[in-house]
């Protein structure tokens, strides 16, 4: 799961990168904190323990008074989740570059250039298909054509495509099209230390955003930096002063889970402890190629254990004998917090 982090300049991207993953650079990697995993861990006492990974890109500056944002938002075609951030904190020391704070004309500004570059490539694409007058394919450039000219009007009313009803051959169409407005997106508001806590804040902006989408976070991002310096009793002590109940990377990332619809399942074999990204709705094979491509291409079955009940009943053995093993086959979907064993033969 990959997040791209853009905004405009002096909004205090890098120093959310950097609470994030604790590295400066364009690209970083974030443990994903899941108690579920620390149980299993302590349970197991496993020698490699492998949690779920988020990774983090920051794109460069947007200038929405320049062209040049074209390589920039081209970077965002790699991302599953677009993360706007707009600064709402007051710094008389640190410039914007609209001369005033204003979150909520930023992530329009933001907004507007997603639909531009998706407007932009369709036009193209109407282009292209005015001068390919000599292909054999007439049938399918023509439903091609059709397609683009809907998708143009769509976004020229300022609708993301997302919102845009596709039939399964149009799907297939246009899988290979660096569509941004396809993709989830997260509005992060990075706050001063007196508005943490402040849902008006978000309440405020994102009534004029409602029908976009986007999901809402608050960050204070300089206060967090701060405190996530300080060891750890300290900072849980800092935290709850604050009233933040989590860090602002554990709220990101279960806003981004939320977003795109995924859950995690866990395995537990050759001493080794993992947690597995999938897509909620994922079946028993799927979920066993996210391990191994051979695991789906010779599954047999799955053996699972509801993590609840292994925790309740304290292992494995004692689950088997309260008849709490379930035996999946492929057709079975797989749920948030699974602990699987997959049998398979290649």
């Amino acid at each position: 799961m990959r997040l791209g982090l853009i905004g405009l300049p002096q909004v205090g991207k890098k120093t959310l990168f950097r609470l994030l993953t604790g590295h400066t650079g364009e690209m970083g990697q974030a443990k994903v904190r899941d108690e579920r995993f620390d149980r299993l861990v302590e349970m197991y006492k496993p020698a490699r323990e492998v949690p779920a990974e988020m990774a983090f890109v920051l794109l460069p500056d947007l200038d929405t008074q320049t062209e040049r944002n074209i390589p920039v938002l081209q970077d965002l075609e790699r991302v599953d989740v677009i993360c706007f951030l707009a600064r709402v904190f007051e710094n008389d020391t640190v410039f914007h570059i609209a001369g005033d704070v204003d979150a909520k004309r930023d992530i329009q500004a933001l907004w507007e250039e997603l639909l531009l570059a998706d407007l932009i490539f369709v036009e193209k694409r109407l282009e292209r298909i005015a001068q390919d007058r000599h292909t054999k394919d007439r049938l399918r450039i023509e439903q091609e054509k059709d397609l683009m000219t809907r998708m143009q009007t769509h976004l020229e009313a300022g609708k993301p495509l997302r919102q845009f009803a596709l039939t399964s051959d149009e799907v297939k169409l246009t899988s290979s099209y660096p569509f941004l407005t396809t993709k989830a997106v997260i509005a992060v508001l990075n706050t001063d230390e007196d508005q943490i806590g402040d849902d008006g804040i978000i309440d405020e902006i994102a009534a004029d955003f409602a029908d976009c989408g986007f999901e809402w976070i608050a960050i204070s991002a300089q206060i967090e930096e701060e405190i996530s310096l300080l060891d750890d009793e300290t900072r849980e002590e800092f935290l709850a002063d604050l009233g933040i109940e989590q860090p602002a990377l554990d709220r990101l990332t279960l806003l981004c889970y939320k977003t795109l619809g995924l859950i995690s399942f866990f395995t537990v074999v050759n001493d080794e402890v993992h947690a597995w990204t999938i897509p909620k709705g994922t079946l028993s094979p799927k979920a066993g190629g996210a391990v191994h491509g051979d695991i789906e291409r010779g599954f047999i079955r799955a053996e699972v254990m509801r993590y609840e009940d292994l925790i309740t009943l304290g292992d494995e053995q004692k689950v088997k004998a309260a008849g709490k093993l379930m035996v999946k086959g492929k057709d079975a979907e797989i749920f948030d917090g699974d602990v699987i064993h997959f049998l398979f033969k290649v």
